[in-house]
């Protein structure tokens, strides 16, 4: 799958260094996408993110398939 804009994502928080909080999945929306040439790097996206106590905006991100990695995103997994 291709991340275009308006998809839903799950962006990655980052926690906090000392783990009193986790890093935690948040709903985020597609707000624009980077496709570099053919060869010349990964797509990287922008994302508006749904938190629970507000929104924010992201800067450019790389995916992660495994979801660990904080400030990343990857697609929601299906239950």
């Amino acid at each position: 799958m291709k991340p275009s804009i308006g998809r839903i994502v799950h962006y990655v928080a980052y926690g906090t260094p000392n783990g009193e909080f986790k890093p935690a999945h948040r709903a985020a929306v597609v707000t624009e996408v980077f496709v570099p040439v053919p060869g010349d790097g990964e797509t990287k996206i922008k994302v508006c993110v749904l938190n629970p106590t507000g929104i924010f905006f992201s800067d450019w991100m790389s995916e992660d398939e495994t979801g660990q990695r904080g400030g990343s995103w990857h697609w929601p997994e299906r239950e």
